[in-house]
């Protein structure tokens, strides 16, 4: 009866963990062990823009370790106002060096589709350094350019990023955490 019962309780804690990631084979072909580190839902104004979801080896998400960062889109966006969007920010965390901002805007252009409402498009940084753009369950892009992966993930992984509470809610940080963090520098975990 105990093995039955541990047996049970292992299954069931294994799939309370990996839910997110029985429709995404792909996250676990490049992510060893990968599980949920966190999630979060992006608001502007009163719209609401795309769940996200980050998964890490273990839960534990560190910079120079893969992981994969998934967008669930709750509204149409073009695919070009997602790679302008997105240099955007990464010009809001202080990289100014425009040649390659024009080189990644028009790789990020080539790479991402246009998204309607219920779409999912994921993120994977890889050990490389690469960086693979999936819809669904079909790579639709990849960018072999290191320094770009960490400029575009920092969007909502760095410390310098423009929703720091989305930040926050990705890396699994509690309410509490969250708020005695808010008054000093938050680091990558490493």
């Amino acid at each position: 009866m105990l093995k039955i019962l541990s047996l049970t309780f292992f299954m069931l804690h294994f799939f309370a963990i990996n839910p997110a990631l029985a429709n995404m084979p792909f996250v676990e072909k490049h992510i060893p062990k990968a599980q949920k580190v966190g999630e979060a839902r992006l608001t502007v104004m009163f719209w609401d823009v795309y769940d996200a979801t980050l998964f890490a080896p273990n839960g534990q998400w560190a910079k120079q370790k893969p992981f994969a960062l998934t967008l669930s889109y709750l509204r149409d966006f073009e695919g070009e106002d997602i790679a302008d969007r997105s240099i955007k920010e990464i010009r809001k965390q202080g990289f100014d060096d425009e040649v390659k901002l024009a080189t990644w805007h028009t790789q990020m252009r080539q790479a991402f589709p246009d998204v309607q409402n219920g779409d999912q498009l994921t993120g994977i940084y890889t050990q490389d350094g690469h960086t693979l753009f999936y819809m669904g369950d079909t790579r639709v892009g990849t960018i072999k350019a290191p320094a770009l992966g960490k400029k575009f993930f920092a969007i909502w992984l760095g410390p310098e990023t423009s929703i720091p509470n989305f930040r926050y809610s990705l890396l699994g940080y509690s309410n509490a955490e969250k708020d005695n963090t808010a008054s000093r520098p938050v680091s990558y975990r490493e």
